[in-house]
């Protein structure tokens, strides 16, 4: 008897699972999913997609800057100007594309947190200034705790790290590979 029963209750279970599933989103779901959205940068590279959740919960102005930049179109086009092996890969200057350039937003204060640089971590690149962070950001290919409190941490690659890890090495770049396009998850 109990051979029989335990097929219908895992059938009952998995019944129960899936209309779970079908639910529609409670109100603080629902935020917490629109809020996902808003700090979710889809960065389409020249060899292939990479997915970036922002972290305003450490860094709320530098994450409103790159989805403000990403809105304005700013990356589009932009070249990794500067991938050194083993450290990261660098992008975003809009302006000149050879890592001399930002934005026509001024410069940012450091928000600096004791998140670690490690492989994935997206954190903003500067000048010698700890307050001059402005457009330009970079993602670690490997262990860079030399950078802890230093850097401004910004988000995380959550998926496509294996294209970052295919981007062209250099310091500067020939022929760099670029982003393609960048959208905020939430305008699509």
């Amino acid at each position: 008897m109990f051979r029989r029963l335990i097929p219908v209750l895992a059938v009952a279970a998995l019944l129960v699972a899936g209309a779970a599933f079908f639910l529609p989103l409670g109100k603080a779901d629902a935020q917490s999913a629109k809020t996902d959205a808003e700090n979710t940068i889809l960065m389409e590279t020249t060899k292939g997609p990479v997915v970036i959740r922002l972290r305003p919960d450490l860094a709320p102005k530098h994450a409103e800057r790159i989805r403000q930049l990403t809105r304005d179109g700013f990356y589009n086009n932009v070249p990794f100007h500067r991938v050194i092996e083993g450290f990261m890969a660098q992008t975003g200057d809009g302006q000149y594309g050879n890592g001399t350039g930002g934005s026509q937003y001024p410069d940012l204060k450091a928000e600096f947190s004791a998140t670690p640089f490690k492989r994935g971590t997206v954190g903003m690149a500067r000048a010698s200034s700890p307050d001059s962070a402005n457009s330009q950001f970079f993602i670690v290919f490997d262990d860079a705790s030399f950078l802890n409190g230093q850097y401004t941490v910004i988000g995380e690659v959550v998926s496509g790290m294996e294209n970052v890890d295919k981007l062209k090495r250099g310091e500067p770049v020939r022929s760099p590979d670029k982003i393609i396009s960048m959208k905020v998850a939430a305008d699509k």
